[in-house]
């Protein structure tokens, strides 16, 4: 075989190989898409924990939401408050600081106080559960018990007792990862602050309720008609709390009938 044979092909795949590289060089930085550079400044000032709680996928997708116009600089729950100044001095707008957050199930029905209508033998997911007649418990807007927001919760805040979420204020952060997969809706992100809490979110009428859970709200409007303040009303047969209002005061839990509204903590 002659030197030329292997030298010949060796040298023309070589030139190919450099005339591709420069190719792709060129196309590059043609086609490249240019990165706003406070989008990585952004991702490096939020926690990092990509929870989802924001509603975007991750970190990185709400520092670009944020960046773009499309999410609120304070749109994290979780973010510190140097975090948050962070985020105002990149985007060069101010801060006004967030108020501390936790999760907190507004359901009471347990295993032992709510009805059931069938056995589920499903997957162990709310969502999916929640399909199918709205879950296995008479009441519509009862927890489902199946834990979706525990596997969601990355900080290891919120479990399953009993049939029903119940949340470790101890752990609790704030993203709200919980509150936004919970596909009843009975996660509240509420003030670190509050004092008190109706744990129940269902709509029907008393007398309804009396059949689907021994401590559902029966919109007896004894806690409205006791609170000093008016910082309790009961609308759509269930009551709730305005927490600007609220002076912690306590009657609304003492005179409850069914014993649904506690202390947050």
């Amino acid at each position: 075989m002659e030197f030329n044979d292997v030298l010949i092909p060796v040298a023309i795949f070589a030139g190919m190989g450099i005339l591709l590289g420069l190719a792709l060089a060129i196309a590059s930085r043609v086609f490249a898409v240019k990165v706003d550079e406070r989008i990585p400044q952004v991702t490096e000032a939020l926690p990092g924990a990509n929870c989802g709680g924001c509603g975007y996928s991750g970190c990185a997708a709400l520092a670009e939401a944020i960046v773009k116009g499309e999410a609120t600089p304070s749109a994290c729950n979780s973010c510190s408050a140097e975090g948050s100044r962070r985020i105002g001095e990149i985007m060069g707008i101010e801060v006004e600081e967030s108020i501390p957050v936790h999760a907190h199930v507004m359901c009471s029905g347990n295993c032992h106080t709510a009805r059931y209508k069938y056995r589920y033998e499903g997957a162990v997911d709310c969502i999916a559960a929640e399909k199918l007649g709205g879950g296995d418990k008479m009441c519509p807007n009862g927890c489902v018990g199946l834990g979706t927001c525990v596997a969601a919760c990355k900080y290891d805040a919120i479990h399953v007792v009993d049939g029903l979420a119940v949340v470790d204020d101890a752990k609790c952060i704030g993203c709200g990862a919980c509150s936004v997969i919970c596909p009843k809706h009975l996660i509240s992100m509420i003030p670190v602050s509050s004092k008190y809490c109706v744990e129940c979110r269902s709509v029907e009428n008393g007398a309804t309720t009396r059949k689907q859970c021994d401590v559902g709200c029966i919109s007896c409007k004894i806690c409205e008609k006791n609170c000093p303040v008016g910082a309790i009303t009961v609308t759509d047969f269930v009551a709730t709390i305005d927490q600007s209002k609220c002076i912690g005061c306590g009657k609304c839990a003492e005179k409850c009938p069914r014993k649904i509204i506690k202390l947050c903590d």
